[in-house]
């Protein structure tokens, strides 16, 4: 019998409306050479597929889910918001109390304005950037993902100075040759970038901790580096934590290394799985944005009720004493899990995690710092792995260039089972000698 019936057969149907079937591509399982399973409801630690298949998830709707699916007290307080409204497009107290709550957990965002996606959050960031410094040039790094803007869209160039070539069609050369794309990790590329073109870069926009080429922890004299040549050619440092905010600590990674960026991006669990992002930082720069000052910025959904409304839900809950120790012993379990069972079949695993962010590697390297690093990898043992473990029931990401999420609906019988099956896996791999 056919486990994925009913899946196999809404991929076929919505392949007809969607381009690849999907509306956002890695859902398509193309790194992965599978079909994707189409997903029906959720509940803590668990999502169903249309065929009732459960999975320990593992992917928590790519982060957001910190406290697993469909908590009650999140549930309860949108159902309560709904009652009055999904929008209103005009300013609400909903906005405010949120608001505060990021700040209190992010002193470095002073002042800060709500979105309805990380893209937007960071578009508008650089946007701010340009404007406030009157500069065009713009540094990125080989890897980092900051959502589908034009401008982020890029390739690392040729050298440490050179600029970024499209990666997409559709985005205009000239765009693109204000950006600078540079090797993650690499000091020595952007003190050299900065040498060069320092009077001309507005701002640099990174992942503290990248989590779009899997999970890549910084070096932390990179980052400091980044605030040091940001202070002295005047240029704006943003950090996009998206990913990593309320996720691998209260704080964000800029509570973990100490390092305040000038403007930081954020989303996922900001809106408590709701549509949101949010951009913010000092306020010498942000009172630059309409109506105070001359750089545009809009959205009609932005600050929507209902999102705030899960957004401040899921951070109180978030307040709990020790909520992410607690997530970061489990996720230190699971990732200590994977790589003692990869060592015992000889099979070569490097595993990485901040709080409840986690990546796990099929190479021989002791360390992974950069984009080439995560290339370098073998997917085709990654593939294998992927497709064992969701035939047992674990969903991980269907891409090896994906981070993963841990939630504190995760049991450590979750976790039992998770590594029970990995042990299994890398036996299978192993007898056939991949």
């Amino acid at each position: 019998m056919d486990k994925n019936k009913l899946s196999k057969k809404a991929f076929a149907e919505s392949q007809n409306i969607f381009p690849g079937g999907v509306n956002s591509p890695v859902r398509a399982f193309k790194n992965v050479n599978s079909l994707p399973v189409f997903i029906e409801k959720g509940n803590g630690a668990y999502i169903y597929d249309l065929d009732g298949n459960k999975y320990i998830d593992y992917i928590g709707s790519w982060g957001p889910m910190i406290l697993g699916h469909a908590n009650s007290s999140v549930v309860k307080s949108v159902k309560q918001s709904i009652k009055n409204s999904t929008s209103f497009g005009a300013p609400t107290l909903l906005e405010t109390k949120l608001a505060n709550l990021i700040r209190r957990n992010f002193p470095s965002m002073e002042k800060m304005r709500m979105t309805s996606s990380g893209t937007e959050a960071t578009m508008s960031a650089i946007r701010l950037a340009r404007g406030c410094t009157n500069r065009d040039k713009i540094v990125k790094f080989e890897g980092c993902y900051h959502g589908h803007v034009d401008s982020l869209l890029v390739n690392a160039g040729s050298g440490s100075a050179t600029f970024g070539v499209p990666s997409s069609p559709g985005i205009p050369k000239d765009l693109t040759k204000h950006t600078y794309s540079l090797e993650y990790n690499n000091v020595e590329h952007i003190e050299n970038c900065f040498k060069k073109n320092g009077n001309k870069i507005a701002c640099v926009i990174v992942e503290p901790i990248a989590g779009n080429m899997n999970c890549v922890l910084p070096d932390l004299k990179f980052i400091k580096k980044l605030r040091s040549l940001c202070n002295k050619y005047r240029s704006i440092l943003i950090f996009d934590e998206v990913m990593t905010g309320f996720r691998v600590s209260k704080g964000g990674a800029q509570e973990i290394y100490k390092v305040r960026p000038d403007i930081t991006t954020l989303g996922k669990i900001v809106g408590g799985g709701m549509p949101v992002g949010v951009f913010g930082g000092k306020k010498k720069y942000m009172d630059q944005l309409s109506p105070l000052g001359p750089i545009y910025h809009a959205g009609t959904l932005s600050g929507n009720p209902v999102a705030m409304t899960a957004g401040t839900k899921t951070i109180e809950l978030l307040s709990a004493k020790n909520f992410h120790s607690k997530l970061e012993n489990k996720t230190k379990k699971l990732m200590n899990g994977l790589s003692n069972s990869a060592k015992k079949y000889q099979i070569d695993l490097l595993t990485t995690y901040a709080g409840g962010m986690f990546g796990f590697f099929f190479t021989d390297k002791h360390k992974i710092n950069n984009f080439s690093d995560v290339k370098s990898c073998n997917n085709m043992l990654f593939e294998k792995f992927f497709k064992i473990m969701l035939s047992k029931g674990v969903y991980f990401a269907p891409s090896s260039f994906e981070a993963g999420f841990i939630s504190s609906k995760h049991s450590q019988r979750d976790i039992n089972y998770t590594l029970k099956s990995a042990e299994e896996a890398f036996k299978e791999i192993s007898r056939e000698g991949l």
